[in-house]
């Protein structure tokens, strides 16, 4: 179910790193290593898809420092912070910084495992919001200026009998203009035009 999705597991324990691999490889998630925090952010490139596995305390960067940079990039991979030591004001500090889960080691196998589905859910649902927002972005680049200006006005409330004198054009026109625009965005409704026309940098 997740072969397209990646765990990227970061720890500065080689020991911990390997029983994670097997823990999560023998249950068909795909994982990827990393020794520390500079490793991965010299690694990461922004079209990798899954979540993260951050340990809190590694030497160089810790797990709140590179939690902190990669939010600052804009890395959009889910967070599941992990720590060897109960520390309450880091496990607030991670969930300030957006982290699905804060989970103590040694690791409870049904909780990390129901903390990464959580993640990784999380992870495809943005994904395919992200593909609906560049659909939408493309399906507006193909509407004809007349159009755009017919999607601005129907989007503020205005009636067609209103538009057709503001632009100089008969009713009927509007509604063939209108009609015409929601069949190339795919909506049915005002209200779905309105979420689309949001999109539109040339607004």
């Amino acid at each position: 179910m997740q072969h397209d999705l990646t765990i990227f597991i970061v720890d500065d324990d080689p020991a911990v790193r390997d029983a994670l691999s097997l823990l999560l490889g023998v249950r068909g998630y795909r994982t990827a290593m990393f020794a520390s925090g500079e490793a991965f952010l010299q690694a990461w490139q922004a079209a990798w898809r899954g979540c993260l596995l951050i340990d809190i305390r590694m030497s160089g960067m810790d797990g709140l420092a590179l939690q902190q940079e990669l939010l600052k990039r804009g890395c959009p991979l889910p967070m599941i912070i992990m720590s060897g030591h109960g520390d309450v004001s880091m496990a607030r500090a991670a969930f300030r910084a957006n982290a699905i889960d804060f989970l103590e080691k040694p690791f409870d196998d049904a909780k990390l495992i129901a903390a990464i589905d959580e993640a990784l859910a999380l992870a495809r649902s943005h994904h395919t919001a992200q593909e609906q927002r560049d659909r939408s972005v493309h399906l507006l680049s193909e509407l004809t200026p007349r159009e755009r200006e017919v999607m601005k006005l129907v989007v503020t409330g205005r009636h067609n009998r209103d538009i057709g004198p503001e632009l100089g054009i008969s009713v009927r026109t509007v509604e063939v203009h209108k009609a015409r625009l929601m069949a190339k965005l795919g909506v049915d409704n005002v209200a779905d035009l309105v979420r689309i026309s949001m999109l539109d940098k040339k607004s």
